[in-house]
């Protein structure tokens, strides 16, 4: 599936049905997500990163794309890459080497190591990498000013409008307040134009839960590999006391 095909994904929800992308770490996960159905995955940094025996944003950057190729090949579904704020690596070459690994899309932060990006500098790159890219990639961009940004959630909400408008003219395809309280939601729906991701939780509120609060795609971080790690826990405590 190309890009446009997965941009359509997005277009036209319905309030109630936001777009909901499994968050893969390898292969098996992802073989596992497609079989239950999902149209489209959007891979977790911070899932690879612990797979490949690393801590959150310590992944070497050839070893987080040599991961996404293996998820990219081992499912017939597309796949968004989430490659944390991008390396460092110039443009052109962050495209070419998310096409290289097949990804039809990119989660792109606007934070490096905690500390918020110049919103202006960040929407200069991020005009950039679609320039480079063209069509060929769907940009997610995350806003992170409810994780690091003003601790009022109401501040911290006029920050994300503020960037997610700059980003929006940069021409990303969608919006990522990760983190956003739901008291926010709408409000970030009301200010925000186009497709807007919100975070999910486990046992929390229901994806359409969430696109009533205006969701237009649902992801959940590390959270799934969280509760897989937790029944493989238990699984090998049950082992080790041998019930």
């Amino acid at each position: 599936m190309t890009a446009d095909a997965f941009r359509a994904l997005h277009q036209q929800r319905p309030p109630h049905d936001p777009l909901v992308l499994p968050g893969p770490w390898d292969a098996v996960s992802a073989r596992e997500f497609t079989a239950a159905g999902f149209p489209a995955l959007a891979t977790t940094s911070a899932g690879v990163a612990a797979s490949l025996g690393y801590a959150d944003g310590g992944t070497p950057v050839d070893e987080m794309f040599a991961a996404v190729a293996r998820i990219a090949r081992s499912v017939d579904v597309p796949v968004s890459a989430d490659v944390e704020d991008g390396y460092g690596l110039a443009p052109r070459e962050l495209v070419e080497r998310l096409l290289a690994a097949g990804a039809v899309g990119s989660n792109l932060e606007d934070s490096h190591a905690g500390v918020l990006k110049d919103p202006h500098a960040h929407a200069d790159r991020l005009a950039e990498v679609r320039a480079a890219a063209g069509d060929r990639l769907f940009l997610n961009t995350r806003v992170d000013t409810f994780a690091y940004g003003d601790q009022d959630p109401e501040r911290a909400a006029e920050q994300a409008v503020e960037r997610a408008a700059l980003y929006i003219a940069a021409r990303v395809d969608c919006v990522y307040p990760i983190g956003a309280p739901l008291a926010v939601l709408p409000l970030l729906r009301s200010d925000i134009v186009g497709p807007l991701n919100v975070l999910a939780t486990l046992g929390g509120p229901s994806p359409a839960e969430l696109g009533a609060l205006g969701a237009t795609r649902v992801t959940f971080g590390v959270g799934l590999l969280r509760r897989t790690t937790g029944v493989l826990r238990e699984i090998a405590s049950g082992l080790r006391q041998g019930t």
